[in-house]
């Protein structure tokens, strides 16, 4: 019997994994990890829990005791523990239960990317690769879900702003979380996967979305100084209105301008188109 686990689960990305994990195998073999255990229980009815937070190696090691095969959520930056050392702990514990099988959530092109977003994940792939486990690396691309206040704007009569025009494979936050227990249940046939949706621009994103809502709203590209100048306008704080600008950072350097077909190839169909995945996150 194969035991899996998924790490913090109770997240939206581990929600939908463990939704999607439930179609591929038994109940009884699957383990969530969660900072809350109750939470987690609360989500999901007669399904193991063990309580870890991934600042503790030791409570990591103990909740994985016995596990096979897990699915590794990368956190998010910006915790009081660094993200590379949460991660390291992770790293330390799946190697001292000698786990058989890790599928790890990285960012694009991980490895060579100069974005400050892919450090911590190009650490985390080199920690998994230095203790000799069984991996699957899949390097998420952007979730359609992080422009959710660009669609709502564009499917209205507003505004709808954005200031970087390079291209981003968007996809819904579901299918990349499919991918993810399809290959924590099934096994990898390599170690790497860029995992994308279609790669387009705002412009297109917002016209997509007009269209799909017969919209009269007004798509319109900014400065940079701009974008963070309207959102303040908008009711943000400057701190506040610098991070939200800085999220499209990834998109002005190029970083998610890799288009690739590994998604749909993993999820076994193809992806929901861009027009239909808009209304499911809007509607």
């Amino acid at each position: 019997m194969v035991k899996y686990a998924i790490t913090a689960a109770t997240g939206r990305f581990g929600r939908a994994a463990v939704s999607h994990l439930l179609t591929l195998v038994d109940k009884k073999d699957i383990v969530l990890i969660a900072r809350n255990a109750e939470k987690a229980k609360q989500a999901f009815k007669d399904i193991e829990v063990r309580e870890a937070s991934y600042d503790s190696e030791s409570a990591m090691t103990k909740a994985l005791s016995g596990i096979d095969r897990v699915l590794f959520i990368s956190s998010q930056p910006g915790g009081e523990v660094p993200r590379l050392v949460q991660h390291q702990n992770v790293v330390n514990a799946l190697a001292t239960n000698h786990v058989s099988f890790v599928v790890y959530t990285s960012f694009p092109h991980a490895d060579e990317s100069e974005n400050f977003l892919a450090q911590d994940h190009r650490g985390t792939e080199q920690a998994i690769v230095s203790a000799k486990l069984s991996h699957a690396f899949l390097r998420n691309n952007w979730y359609l879900e992080n422009e959710t206040s660009f669609l709502q704007a564009a499917a209205g009569d507003a505004y709808a702003y954005y200031w970087a025009d390079k291209k981003v494979g968007w996809a819904l936050e579901r299918e990349y979380a499919e991918a993810a227990a399809n290959v924590l249940a099934n096994g990898a046939e390599r170690e790497i996967y860029e995992l994308s949706g279609p790669s387009i621009n705002f412009a297109t994103l917002g016209e997509t979305v007009k269209s799909a809502f017969n919209a009269s709203s007004t798509i319109q590209q900014v400065s940079e100084s701009e974008y963070t100048s309207q959102l303040e306008k908008n009711g943000l704080d400057h701190d506040t209105a610098l991070m939200v600008t800085s999220f499209q950072t990834p998109i002005d350097d190029g970083s998610l301008a890799h288009p690739s077909d590994d998604l749909p190839q993993i999820l076994g169909h193809d992806l929901t188109t861009l027009s239909e995945a808009v209304k499911e996150i809007i509607r």
